[in-house]
């Protein structure tokens, strides 16, 4: 009895220190939407407030290696938000307690939505990356992404 009480007890212990959400970004498209796995259901998270270069426009793939290096190991929390017309889920993306939209912007990495957000802490984190110079930023001319998308389309 001593030991089938001892080896509950310890499976308990195991079980309340697992991680209450074991979310894990598995696929990084571009620089604001990545694939999601939530416990075996894997679906798209399009990042809200920001709009990041495409893949293949200018600054895209850095913006992609930013949105990796930024969640590289990280604890991944998604607050969802709604569906765009896309199907893809939409929604704030968390890694190790950090918003990836927030560091995005304020590393010049990405755009903030005007059309999409009134988030002026968002907004402010664009302007202070503009300002300073970084990220895409430094580039004499940047084409917005929703700009390079319609000169573009697939």
């Amino acid at each position: 009895m001593k030991q089938i009480l001892t080896t509950l007890a310890t499976t308990w212990i195991l079980a309340c220190s697992l991680p209450a959400f074991a979310l894990e970004i598995t696929y990084f498209y571009d620089g604001d939407t990545v694939k999601i796995n939530d416990h075996g259901k894997e679906y798209k998270l399009r990042l809200t407030d920001i709009d990041a270069p495409e893949r293949n426009q200018a600054y895209g793939l850095k913006s992609r290696r930013a949105l990796m290096q930024f969640c590289k190991n990280a604890s991944v929390q998604v607050e969802l938000s709604g569906v765009d017309k896309y199907h893809r889920n939409l929604g704030k993306l968390q890694c190790n307690n950090q918003d990836a939209s927030f560091y995005m912007l304020e590393n010049g990495y990405a755009w903030f939505y005007h059309q999409y957000s009134s988030d002026s802490a968002l907004e402010l984190a664009e302007m202070e990356a503009r300002d300073n110079k970084r990220g895409l930023w430094k580039a004499k001319q940047q084409t917005p992404p929703w700009v390079w998308r319609k000169n573009h389309p697939h």
